[in-house]
């Protein structure tokens, strides 16, 4: 697939890229962000996650599968019944999502502020699944240079 660069007025090109900032832990909007991660990348384009806040403590060893479901988790039942029917037709686990999205060659960054703000260390996170521990201003360089940037 041909890599096209866009031109943006009073700019140079703009890559054929997306930005996502993975701000939420819950289980759906984690499913959404490497869904269209995954995408983005098949067709060719580079993807950056920025984990801050409630999605970074996804990195946590054993915690990618753990976040809640955002609306009617019911003390876990609503996940229960949504795990069942994603399994049903064959959706794949995050754990999966994830390690496809690493090999596509996507970039995992996780903010080092958050990390200070919640108390986590580097020995408590995936190292297998981070690209950089990085700041604000890496996610910034990144969101500039992208065609799509997303929060979710």
């Amino acid at each position: 697939m041909e890599n096209k660069d866009t031109q943006v007025e009073g700019e140079g090109t703009m890559a054929n890229k997306a930005t996502i900032v993975v701000h939420s832990g819950d289980m759906d909007k984690l499913y959404s962000a490497l869904i269209i991660a995954n995408g983005a990348l098949a067709m060719g384009m580079e993807v950056s996650l920025y984990f801050t806040f409630w999605g970074l403590q996804r990195l946590r060893r054993g915690a990618l599968e753990k976040g809640p479901l955002s609306k009617m988790n019911m003390l876990g039942l609503g996940k229960w019944m949504v795990k069942r029917k994603m399994k049903k037709v064959g959706v794949v686990s995050l754990e999966r999502l994830m390690q496809d999205f690493k090999e596509l060659g996507g970039k995992v960054l996780a903010c080092d502020m958050t990390m200070e703000i919640m108390g986590i260390k580097k020995e408590d996170l995936r190292d297998d699944l981070i690209s950089e521990y990085c700041a604000v201003g890496t996610y910034v360089n990144e969101a500039k240079e992208s065609t799509i940037t997303l929060f979710i």
